[in-house]
């Protein structure tokens, strides 16, 4: 129920809504551009604009193509600013849930 309750909570704030819609639209712009570019398969796109983002990097894709990599350059350095700051917003936003116990109460952060 708390999963729920924080994720209900994360939509109605309209500053983490904001930036959900960023990270969303910044991987649907990079799945689209490598799409075009080097021709693979959607589901490919979005795996490697994922792992790309979050560096991971596994190593599976790599762009082939002078154009793709160029922009592999660009997408990264815009993308992964997005990402992080998205990761770090629904960690906070979990967190500050999580440190509300029953009663409404804080707990000691220390």
């Amino acid at each position: 129920m708390l999963l729920f309750e924080t994720i209900t909570s994360f939509f109605r704030d309209k500053e983490y809504r904001d930036l959900l819609i960023t990270t969303v639209v910044t991987i649907a712009f990079g799945a689209a551009i490598y799409h075009y570019l080097e021709g693979w398969e959607w589901i490919d796109c979005f795996y490697f604009c994922i792992i790309t983002l979050t560096t991971i990097g596994y190593g599976d894709f790599s762009p082939q193509s002078t154009g793709g990599k160029l922009f592999t350059i660009f997408y990264i350095l815009l993308g992964i600013g997005i990402i992080l700051s998205f990761i770090n917003a629904v960690y906070h936003h979990y967190n500050d849930s999580v440190m509300h116990n029953g009663n409404g109460k804080r707990k000691d952060k220390s």
